[in-house]
C-alpha cells in the first residue's frame, strides 16, 4: 500500500502505466529545457509535487555492487534490508570510459552503464548521473590539481577543442539511453559537483567565480542547445555551505539550472551536528522555492555507518524537523564498495546484519521515505 493517499504504489514503469499520475503543484517548476520531452518534464513536475511530503531515497551504484559482492542480477543492499530498491539510482558518467587520463570509451562498461540505467527506469525509479572526469590539462584523474583547467579548456583556451570532443562523447552516450521501446530516459545530469571545495580540478582554488559559471554554462548551452539532448535536467551541487550568498558565489543562472542541491558528509555525522544539517537543508528549500527549482540532498552519508541509530536519529530527524526541511526530493548515499578503501571499510548503506540494518528498515517505513516500490508514476504524461 502506498504511504501517501494521493499516490500509487508500483513495481514497474509498465505497471504503473495506466494508473493514476501523481498530483502536481500549481506553481511546478518547467525545465531550462523548454523542447524537454514528456517523461523530462513529467520527471520533473512529479518531483516538485513529492517534494513537499516525502522525500525519496537513493544510493550510488546499488545494481552494480555491494558490501562483498558484485555483478549479482537483480540485487542491491538496499533491497537486501529493506525489501526494495532504492527510488533514485546515482550512476557516474566515468564508467562508461577506460581507467587512464586519456578518457578512451570501454565500450563493454559503456554497455554496462546503459543496461544499469535502462533496468531503473523501467522500474520507475530515477536516473542521476554525476561525473568524476579526469583533469584535461594533464590527463590525471578527477582529484589530480597539479595543473589548472578549467580556464584552458573554456572557449579561447588553448585545450577548448580538446574538452569539447570530451563533451560530446558524454552526450553520445546520453543521446543513446533509451528504454525498449526507444522511450529517452530522463537523467538527471550533476556535473562538476562540490564544486565548493577544491579537490576537484573544477573547485574552488582552481578556478574564479566567473570562470566556473562559464564552464558550466559552456556544458549546458552544448548539450542542450548545440547536441539537442531532450532528455537531461541539470543539477548544480556545492559542498557544504552557510549561507544564500556562499551557495550563490558560483551559480550559473536559473537558465542553466533545474536542481539546487548540495553535498553533505559533514553535518551529517552525529546527533550533535543536526542543528547544522537542518539549517543548511533549509536555506537550500528557500532558494530552490524562490527560483522555482526544486531543491535535492544530491550526496551524503556516513561511512560504515557506525551508529546503529544514525537513520533515524540523525538523517530521519535532520530532513523532518520542519516544513522547510521536508522539503527536498531526494537524499542519495554514496556506495557500497566491494573491498575496503585505504584500508576503512567503505560502504554507505547497510548490508543484512549491519549495525545500522534494523535502523534502516525503520526509515525506509517512514512515511516520508519513498523507496522504489512506493513511487507513484513520476513518468506519465498528465504530469507535464
Amino acid at each position: 500500500m502506498s504511504k501517501f493517499p494521493l499516490l500509487v504504489a508500483c513495481a514497474s514503469l509498465a505497471g504503473c502505466a495506466a494508473l493514476p499520475p501523481v498530483a502536481t503543484a500549481r506553481s511546478s517548476p518547467d525545465p531550462v529545457d523548454r523542447q524537454a520531452t514528456v517523461e523530462t518534464r513529467a520527471l520533473l513536475h512529479s518531483m516538485a509535487a513529492l517534494a513537499p511530503t516525502a522525500t525519496m531515497f537513493g544510493h550510488q551504484n546499488t545494481l552494480a555492487y555491494g558490501y562483498r559482492w558484485r555483478g549479482e542480477p537483480d540485487r542491491s543492499d538496499v533491497k537486501d534490508v529493506a525489501g526494495c530498491f532504492p527510488a533514485v539510482y546515482g550512476w557516474d558518467l566515468m564508467d562508461i570510459f577506460a581507467r587512464n587520463g586519456a578518457m578512451q570509451v570501454d565500450p563493454a562498461g559503456a554497455q554496462r552503464l546503459r543496461d544499469y540505467i535502462r533496468q531503473g527506469f523501467a522500474r520507475g525509479g530515477v536516473i542521476t548521473l554525476s561525473w568524476h572526469q579526469g583533469n584535461p590539462a594533464n590527463d590525471g584523474d578527477a582529484w589530480n590539481v597539479d595543473l589548472p583547467a578549467v580556464a584552458r579548456i573554456l572557449p579561447g583556451g588553448d585545450l577548448h577543442s580538446k574538452y569539447m570532443a570530451r563533451l560530446d562523447v558524454a552526450a553520445d552516450f546520453i543521446a543513446g539511453l533509451e528504454a525498449a521501446d526507444g522511450t529517452p530516459i530522463p537523467v538527471v545530469f550533476r556535473p562538476y559537483h562540490e564544486h565548493t571545495g577544491s579537490w576537484f580540478w573544477w573547485g574552488r582554488d582552481h578556478a574564479t567565480p566567473a570562470e566556473f559559471k562559464g564552464l558550466w554554462r559552456m556544458t549546458v548551452e552544448h548539450l542542450r542547445d548545440r547536441r539537442g539532448l531532450r532528455n537531461v535536467l541539470y543539477s548544480y551541487s556545492t559542498d557544504v555551505f552557510d549561507s544564500e550568498a556562499e551557495y550563490l558565489e558560483r551559480y550559473p543562472g536559473d537558465d542553466v539550472i533545474d536542481v539546487l542541491g548540495f553535498d553533505d558528509y559533514h553535518s551529517i555525522k552525529s546527533a550533535e551536528t543536526t542543528d547544522v544539517f537542518r539549517n543548511r537543508l533549509r536555506l537550500l528549500v528557500g532558494m530552490a522555492r524562490e527560483r522555482g527549482k526544486i531543491a535535492a540532498l544530491t550526496e551524503t552519508g556516513l561511512e560504515a555507518i557506525p551508529d546503529p541509530d544514525w537513520w533515524t536519529s540523525v538523517l530521519l530527524a535532520g530532513i523532518n524537523a520542519d516544513a522547510e526541511t521536508r522539503g527536498i526530493a531526494w537524499a542519495l548515499v554514496w556506495r557500497n564498495a566491494t573491498v575496503a578503501v585505504e584500508g576503512r571499510e567503505h560502504f554507505y548503506a547497510p548490508y543484512p546484519g549491519q549495525a545500522s540494518a534494523a535502523d534502516f528498515k525503520t526509515f525506509a517505513d517512514d512515511p516520508s521515505i519513498l523507496l522504489e516500490c512506493e513511487l507513484p508514476d513520476l513518468y506519465a504524461r498528465g504530469n507535464q
